[in-house]
């Protein structure tokens, strides 16, 4: 079994999330990674400590110690672990550009819901057809 630094809960029937998360998938680093579609059928929350709910709305991160990242802290964790983003992470540590990066981040999960979505037929949750919580 694969020990990764990271697991990143995402969203893959979202255009703009799973286009992100592929972008991700392409760096060097990413193999510490463990990418988890959360719209898949197999997924269940429960079993990573997450609420179902919660991870439906916000992106989530758990890390190598069993703690969780959200929102902005998420990407930064990711940003950590690809050598590409790791002076992104730095900056984005940074009170005032955090500060910045938090307002879009709220602005973002407020439209991801109506953004376009992936059709699935594996997918048996009732966030597959529209994403909304």
């Amino acid at each position: 079994m694969a020990t990764y630094q990271l697991q990143v809960f995402y969203d893959g029937l979202c255009v703009v999330c799973s286009k992100e998360i592929e972008h991700y998938q392409k760096q060097k680093g990413s193999e510490n990674i463990e990418f988890i579609d959360i719209m898949k059928a197999a997924f269940k929350a429960d079993s990573y400590g997450i609420d179902r709910d919660e991870v439906h709305r916000v992106m989530h991160v758990k890390k190598a110690d069993g703690t969780f990242a959200t929102r902005v802290d998420a990407f930064i964790e990711i940003w950590k672990v690809l050598p590409r983003y790791q002076i992104l992470a730095r900056l984005a540590q940074q009170n005032m550009f955090k500060i910045f990066l938090n307002q879009g981040y709220k602005l973002f999960a407020f439209a991801r819901p109506y953004l376009p979505r992936k059709k699935s037929e594996e997918c048996a949750d009732d966030y597959c057809a529209t994403g909304k919580t």
